[in-house]
């Protein structure tokens, strides 16, 4: 992650920061996947920023905090280390040491994530961790305020949405057998709107556009185009060529 240009011995000049591309959006509007795609078409690391909010939701429900209780929050955030690494086929997330990408999308600890994203003083400390992670560059980062809070200085900014009942199928249809069976669509739509409803309206970051950013509406557009879109925007904004590898 500390990549930059290389100094010839004639040149004593700073490391250039590679580029850094901010994917915001809604839940279930396909962040992630268009991250991942981004990151292996370039040739960038991808940096899933929600998944360090839903590990340290997993860890509150864990422990029997309430999402509410900010004090207890805070010290437990004191002892918590949470790790991103990243893979070819996305991030593993590692809590205190242990890999609990598999328990993430648990539609509670989803949930948990919203809530626990409200305080604004955890969102200080994630956003430190975030910053941490990207600032070296050449990374593909998503989440809710990439683009107007972590990295307001992003070379490239897309807010991806689409309508609430679009995002809750497609978040339900990612959801393991298991968990689908004990659930309706209906519900997983529901939950959504609630988390949307607080993520637009809480007092620290909420879930806006950077006035810079490129919106993409995928209501009705496939993935391939999605695909195709953003591998476009990119392309016009940056001088980024696909990735060999």
């Amino acid at each position: 992650m500390n990549a930059g240009t290389d100094l010839t011995p004639s040149e004593d000049r700073p490391k250039a920061r590679r580029p850094i591309i901010a994917i915001d959006g809604p839940a279930g509007a396909g962040k992630s996947t268009i991250a991942r795609h981004l990151a292996r078409y370039f040739g960038l690391l991808n940096l899933e920023t929600g998944a360090m909010y839903r590990a340290f939701a997993l860890k509150a429900l864990a422990s029997d905090i309430s999402l509410e209780d900010l004090p207890a929050l805070l010290a437990l955030a004191n002892h918590t280390s949470i790790h991103l690494e990243p893979t070819g086929e996305g991030n593993l997330v590692f809590l205190d040491g242990v890999n609990v990408t598999a328990q993430l999308r648990e539609p509670r600890v989803t949930d948990g994530a919203s809530r626990v994203s409200v305080h604004p003083p955890i969102r200080a400390w994630m956003v430190r961790l975030q910053q941490n992670l990207g600032a070296a560059g050449g990374v593909v980062m998503e989440g809710r305020d990439i683009g107007t809070v972590v990295f307001p200085n992003a070379d490239v900014k897309i807010f991806l949405d689409a309508a609430p009942e679009v995002r809750g199928l497609r978040r339900y249809d990612q959801l393991g057998p298991a968990a689908a069976a004990e659930v309706q669509p209906e519900e997983v739509i529901r939950e959504l709107r609630a988390r949307d409803e607080r993520d637009r309206n809480r007092v620290d970051s909420p879930l806006k556009p950077a006035d810079d950013a490129v919106l993409l509406d995928s209501t009705h557009m496939s993935l391939d185009e999605v695909v195709g879109k953003v591998e476009a925007i990119v392309s016009g904004k940056l001088a980024l060529e696909p990735s060999e590898a």
